[in-house]
């Protein structure tokens, strides 16, 4: 069996008022530049940390578009693929927004921000499967 470095990887699907949170991965990204995706990154876990994918969801959206997640965050689903050698653990998360709006806190990681309906999301060009 070979062994493989795997990368945990936590997207947040935010909704507010039936539309999600969108973003286009900006140009500093080394993977997926101009793909349409949910705001998220690599979970960086301390030793014996709790709540890990919570709190990567968290961080992420701070950084990200600026948003404070202070509601709960729902697991929703979780599947692999591969960049190179590397194996990635993506695991979708849900969270729900009523207050501030998102801005371009990482323009470097993010490009743009669009509030979509999940089937404008899905169907868009932009949008991996």
């Amino acid at each position: 069996m070979q062994d493989h470095r795997v990368i945990v990887n936590v997207e947040v699907a935010v909704v507010r008022d039936g539309q999600y949170l969108a973003t286009v991965r900006g140009g500093g990204e080394e993977y997926g530049a101009g793909w349409l995706g949910f705001p998220g990154g690599k979970a960086n876990p301390a030793p014996a940390m709790s709540n890990v994918l919570e709190e990567t969801a968290r961080r992420e959206v701070r950084e990200e578009v600026g948003l404070d997640l202070d509601g709960p965050i729902d697991y929703v689903e979780s599947h692999t693929f591969a960049i190179g050698d590397e194996i990635v653990l993506d695991v979708v998360m849900l969270a729900r927004s009523t207050t501030d709006d998102p801005y371009l806190a990482a323009p470097d990681e993010v490009a743009g921000i669009e509030w979509l309906p999940f089937e404008a999301f899905r169907d868009d060009p932009r949008t991996q499967p």
